[in-house]
């Protein structure tokens, strides 16, 4: 750091420490405290997940009052700083709420108890937590996945020292403006809230025949006939039993065994209808119909082609491509399916496929193919759903991703821990089935409603991350001098520091203690 503003100076880490022992140190290590120590209540104990940047995190874990006293060097009270060592941005600061009570840092968490005449405590938080200084820990930082800066390094990190008043005047500046930039991303929050909302009731009122005039109601304003979605169902159920047939009397041809009569049509299984009985009233025109009826197709993958991945060209979609609405493709596994294996025919997908995640956190989880893709397949845990009618598919993945289709699925899932949904449930689930125009008109406009929507969804993330690099650059004026004017009368630091110093080697390199604070009482938990 250089060119800094008269009166600042530049210290390491360690000379902003109290002058009382064990001011700047790291929590107990191995054996001294494990997850098998923590308490149901007791002293806190400050983790990772604790210090987020420039906010404390109230995740919760105890230890008990005789355990807390055998750790009592690793104490951590109101005012402190807590800097995490490990994760991806380091160091990350906060400063320990007087509200906590009692408390101790855990491994690869630092505690720094600052020097009251040399610095505030919110002054050297937010300096850590600027890119100024995480660029300078980058060059110390090791450890590859799980990154890591040594306590022996962090001391060693030069923070820009500003005169005590200064430094008083800027946090000062900066809550402000964070502050108000707070109050920015919680207005974003708040409508990217509004717009899943607004997303799902479109979804919803689309599917219940409320988001344009059914075909039945412009029928008969235009004096005309129209195909009610009956007709359009038995249609669909003619086509799935040709197609059946077709691929039977293909698999007997391929055996040399062609059919001597029609008896082998009686194999034929007709699909599951849906039980109506506590079904809503649907409007005019529309019919309820079950997956089964209007599908060809409902199958998983193979669960045995992992000794086949990272090769060749083609690609098995997973769980985590499925998302509500839309096929992710940033993650590709790459496979070199076995040409003999007959899961490959099956599982390779389509354009207007409809994939479901039927096992894992993301269960309930539908999305269509969009285009064609060719040597993609399905795993296990997804299942693929191939429409009848083509052009339902948009339709069906609208029915399936919105409230109601939603909670259907929440209604079939089982497991603890680890959901599932069955190729029954699949079968058996309800579709509120309009005509073939009215889908159409349906989906035009969910299209628009969703253009405009990722639009503004858009616009809320680049504003969100404009609020994210504003509250750096706001760090990086304020330790450049530039956030608060100087006032000439401030002591300068470098002064401070050289005070602070003799009065240390005054001591004969012993350093005073500070008096004892009292500790406060541990809060109820």
């Amino acid at each position: 750091m250089r060119n800094l503003p008269i009166g600042w100076t530049e210290v390491p880490v360690e000379c902003l420490a109290a002058s009382e022992p064990g001011s700047l140190t790291d929590g107990p290590f191995g054996s001294h405290l494990k997850t098998t120590h923590y308490t149901e209540k007791g002293p806190r104990v400050i983790r990772l997940q604790n210090i987020a940047d420039g906010a404390f995190v109230d995740e919760r874990a105890h230890v008990s009052e005789q355990h807390f006293n055998r750790l009592r060097r690793h104490e951590a009270i109101a005012g402190d700083v807590v800097i995490a060592m490990l994760g991806d941005r380091l160091p990350r600061a906060c400063i320990v709420p007087p509200i906590l009570g009692p408390a101790i840092v855990k491994a690869d968490c630092v505690r720094l108890r600052v020097h009251p005449c040399l610095a505030v405590s919110p002054y050297v938080m937010r300096a850590l937590n600027s890119e100024q200084l995480r660029a300078q820990a980058q060059q110390l930082v090791h450890g590859v996945g799980r990154p890591r800066l040594g306590l022996k390094w962090l001391r060693t990190l030069r923070i820009p020292l500003a005169p005590l008043s200064e430094q008083q005047r800027i946090v000062e500046a900066i809550d402000s403006y964070f502050t108000r930039l707070d109050d920015a991303v919680a207005t974003l929050e708040r409508v990217q809230r509004n717009l899943k909302r607004y997303r799902a009731s479109v979804l919803k009122a689309a599917v219940e025949g409320r988001l344009v005039p059914t075909e039945a109601e412009l029928a008969r304003a235009e004096g005309r006939d129209y195909e009610p979605a009956s007709v359009l169902l038995e249609r669909i159920l003619a086509e799935r039993r040709r197609r059946w047939e077709e691929a039977e009397l293909a698999k007997m041809k391929a055996k040399g065994k062609p059919p001597k009569n029609d008896k082998w049509k009686a194999k034929y299984k007709e699909p599951l209808t849906p039980d109506v009985s506590e079904l809503p009233e649907l409007p005019d025109g529309w019919c309820w119909a079950s997956v089964d009826q209007i599908t060809s197709r409902i199958t998983s993958g193979s669960r045995d082609w992992t000794q086949y991945y990272d090769r060749g060209e083609s690609v098995f979609l997973m769980a985590q491509n499925v998302r509500l609405g839309h096929l992710d493709l940033s993650h590709q596994q790459l496979v070199d399916p076995p040409p003999e294996d007959s899961s490959c025919e099956r599982s390779q997908v389509l354009m207007d496929d409809l994939l479901v995640t039927i096992v894992g956190a993301n269960t309930g989880n539908v999305c269509r193919v969009p285009t064609e893709l060719p040597g993609h397949y399905v795993c296990q845990s997804v299942a693929l759903m191939r429409p009848v009618e083509n052009q339902s598919s948009h339709y069906l993945d609208a029915y399936l991703n919105s409230p109601l289709g939603q909670a259907v699925y929440a209604g079939f899932m089982y497991g603890q821990g680890r959901p599932h949904l069955s190729f029954d449930n699949l079968r058996e689930t309800p579709v509120p089935f309009p005509p073939l125009s009215e889908q159409a008109r349906i989906i035009e406009l969910v299209e628009k409603m969703e253009t405009v929507a990722s639009a503004l969804t858009q616009e809320l993330m680049v504003n969100a991350s404009r609020c994210r690099l504003l509250r750096q650059s706001i760090l990086k004026w304020a330790f450049e001098g530039r956030l608060v004017d100087q006032d000439p009368t401030d002591e300068p630091a470098s002064r401070l520091l050289e005070r602070i110093q003799a009065d240390r080697e005054s001591t004969n390199g012993q350093p005073r203690r500070s008096p004892r604070r009292t500790r406060a009482r541990s809060p109820k938990s």
